[in-house]
């Protein structure tokens, strides 16, 4: 009976934030709120595209987090880290700052400037080490978590420089998840209602919806880990954060433009 509570509980997470998604895409497409020009991007191709599937995902993802939630499953920390992700992933695409790397960022604000890039940082890494102190209860499970949950929201944002990474990546990382944990299948669910417009060039994720995935991700992933599994994720999000770095140092040295809007 156990098991298949758990397979049920699974399909349901799936299944709400499938059609979460898809109901609150349908509807900021037909009626974005703010400026309709706000929603828009240029991809890879060079093509104006919407994002409103990125808060649709947002959304979606919150929502998966949530039903027949018992007091031991992490609603309350995925709810909160996948938000606080959204919220300053928007930000970002609203100010469209065009430097790449922390470094860049960071230097920046050095020099007393705060850009969307410092406040994804802060913002984020801040909202992953709330959510690591509510999964956990020891100060370094605590921290590690919290650098999971942050640094795959970073790593999902990070992939996101052509139509569909972002989602597959999702998908493809939270499927082993779900085998030791039901809060994968939020995140999935909510990629997967959108992977197909995505990959037809109809819209993107943006920052907003590819950070907020990324920190549902790394909730699920911080949940089902104890502190060996946490320490092996968190030293390969650092890994990939530092290869970033360099990509984003080698893109602002004019070897290539970014393909698809990142940050």
């Amino acid at each position: 009976m156990g098991r298949w509570h758990g397979v049920a509980d699974r399909a349901v997470r799936f299944g709400v934030a499938f059609g979460a998604t898809r109901v609150a895409y349908g509807r900021l497409r037909r009626r974005p709120p703010g400026d309709p020009a706000s929603w828009e991007r240029t991809n890879h191709a060079g093509r104006t595209v919407h994002t409103q599937a990125g808060a649709a995902a947002a959304g979606g993802a919150v929502l998966g987090a949530l039903p027949a939630v018992p007091a031991a499953l992490p609603a309350v920390p995925a709810a909160l880290a996948t938000t606080v992700a959204a919220a300053c992933g928007r930000y970002d695409d609203l100010r469209g700052d065009e430097r790449r790397g922390f470094r860049a960022h960071l230097t920046a604000l050095r020099d007393g400037e705060v850009t969307s890039g410092a406040v994804k940082l802060f913002g984020i890494g801040a909202a992953g080490l709330v959510a690591g102190a509510l999964l956990k209860e020891r100060p370094l499970d605590k921290v590690l978590a919290g650098v999971v949950v942050a640094g795959t929201a970073h790593l999902v944002n990070l992939v996101d420089v052509r139509p569909g990474r972002a989602g597959l990546l999702v998908l493809g990382l939270g499927a082993p998840g779900l085998l030791r944990g039901a809060l994968a299948a939020a995140p999935m669910g909510a990629a997967a209602a959108v992977l197909a417009d995505d990959l037809a060039e109809r819209t993107m994720l943006g920052d907003m919806g590819a950070h907020a995935l990324g920190a549902s991700l790394g909730t699920a992933v911080a949940a089902a880990n104890g502190r060996f599994g946490l320490a092996v994720h968190a030293a390969g999000l650092v890994a990939a954060a530092v290869y970033g770095e360099r990509v984003s140092e080698f893109v602002r040295g004019g070897a290539r433009p970014c393909a698809h809007p990142c940050g």
